[in-house]
């Protein structure tokens, strides 16, 4: 259903909500700080509202990451304090990803024709590379964080790639990312003074912060070369 009504419709929608984030500073409880100041109170919440904790805070991320706001990555680190390693790393694998495909429907349904009609030379070389690479390209997008998350998000609806295949890459290509934040996250929820910024713990989940775009980057170029490898094998 693509009646010109209904996409201005879905494009208010859109902006007035981005509106009244910025309006009514709602970032403002999605900075780290902020989290920070409420985790015992959110902790209490969640251990007597398990099920509601985490539905209501997927509803969050999924409504922050399918608007493009700024908060993801703090509340990742926040989902990491308050659920724990395992329980963090699911629920915000799944929430990052079904955001991050709303985001790339919304920019789909608005904008691609449009871009498509108007940058169409320019769009060609993301266009080509979607072709001939298919889901590795997305997934090289995913794993390496050269470009911001949003991005990718919004410039993949304008691709000639499915929503299907679009989800099921960005869930396995977002989600060692996600584990290293969730990590991290999981460390701020332990610091109650100045010794915990110099525990082992907090050093190594940041130091893994640092070097994972590194690591990422020498994994995909091993799997392009074995998977270039394999392809000449079957020639």
């Amino acid at each position: 259903m693509k009646t010109p009504i209904f996409r201005w419709l879905v494009a208010v929608s859109v902006i007035i909500l981005m509106v009244l984030f910025f309006v009514y500073d709602l970032g403002q409880f999605l900075s780290l700080a902020y989290l920070k100041s409420r985790l015992a109170w959110l902790t209490d919440i969640y251990t007597h509202h398990t099920l509601l904790t985490i539905a209501v805070y997927m509803l969050i991320y999924i409504a922050v990451t399918a608007l493009s706001l700024p908060g993801a990555a703090v509340m990742t680190l926040a989902g990491g304090a308050l659920f724990g390693l395992l329980t963090g790393t699911v629920v915000i694998s799944f929430a990052s990803t079904i955001g991050a495909t709303l985001a790339f429907l919304v920019s789909r349904f608005l904008l691609k024709d449009w871009v498509q009609e108007r940058f169409r030379a320019k769009l060609s070389a993301i266009n080509q590379g979607i072709e001939k690479e298919g889901a590795f390209y997305l997934f090289t997008l995913r794993l390496v964080p050269v470009f911001p998350f949003f991005i990718i998000n919004l410039v993949m609806g304008l691709a000639p790639i499915s929503a299907r295949r679009f989800y099921l890459v960005s869930q396995v290509g977002m989600l060692p990312g996600t584990l290293v934040y969730v990590n991290a996250g999981t460390q701020l929820a332990q610091i109650d003074s100045l010794k915990g910024i110099l525990s082992p713990g907090l050093l190594l989940s940041f130091a893994l912060l640092g070097i994972f775009p590194l690591l990422a980057k020498k994994g995909v170029a091993l799997l392009n070369r074995k998977r270039k490898g394999t392809d000449h094998e079957h020639v």
